[in-house]
């Protein structure tokens, strides 16, 4: 295996287990989930960052695992490992921290997942590579990047409004702003 694409593939095989271990074993996805009452109230930070290696389920997580190793195969080319993990991490605590803000006074909203990391790493890479067409499954042609990230802003500003889903669109929304600005 090259060097490139090496971070990407670590960060996936350490959320597959660890979100192996949230889906079959009783109690682990909670002691790791982010949970507003027990960040605040509990100062228990380390679920800022432990609730985006664990998934409910496997198709959230193979989604996030596809999209992480797409893009982290060009950015760790062009950056390295050190501003890749910058870039991944800043994005995870980012979109956390934006959900936190939003749902501060709801002290039981929990969520898991690494869509905000895994959001920053999307953004950057439209940020970096400006020219860059996002290839969706279900389309024949690619999106500009910049078409891409103003869309998925304004749904997920919608979407945070109408609150009508168990999506964590406000850390999608936080990582992939932290993402953009760490890029640039």
């Amino acid at each position: 295996m090259e060097s490139a694409g090496v971070v990407g593939f670590c960060i996936l095989l350490i959320t597959g287990y660890m979100s192996f271990l949230g889906i079959t074993k009783p109690g682990y996805l909670d002691r790791h989930a982010f949970h507003i009452d027990r960040i605040l109230i509990g100062k228990d930070y380390k679920r800022l960052i432990t609730s985006g290696f664990v998934h409910t389920g496997w198709l959230h997580f193979i989604f996030n695992m596809i999209t992480l190793y797409c893009f982290s195969d060009e950015l760790e080319s062009l950056l390295g490992v050190p501003l890749l993990l910058g870039i991944y991490f800043g994005s995870l605590l980012g979109g956390n921290l934006f959900a936190l803000f939003v749902h501060r006074n709801h002290g039981d909203y929990s969520a898991v997942g690494a869509s905000g990391a895994v959001s920053g790493l999307v953004f950057a890479s439209i940020a970096l590579f400006p020219g860059i067409e996002l290839r969706m499954f279900f389309l024949p042609y690619g999106i500009p990047g910049w078409l891409f990230g103003l869309l998925y802003v304004l749904y997920s500003i919608y979407r945070i409004r109408s609150q009508r889903d168990n999506i964590r669109h406000e850390a999608h929304l936080g990582g992939g702003i932290i993402g953009m600005l760490m890029g640039v």
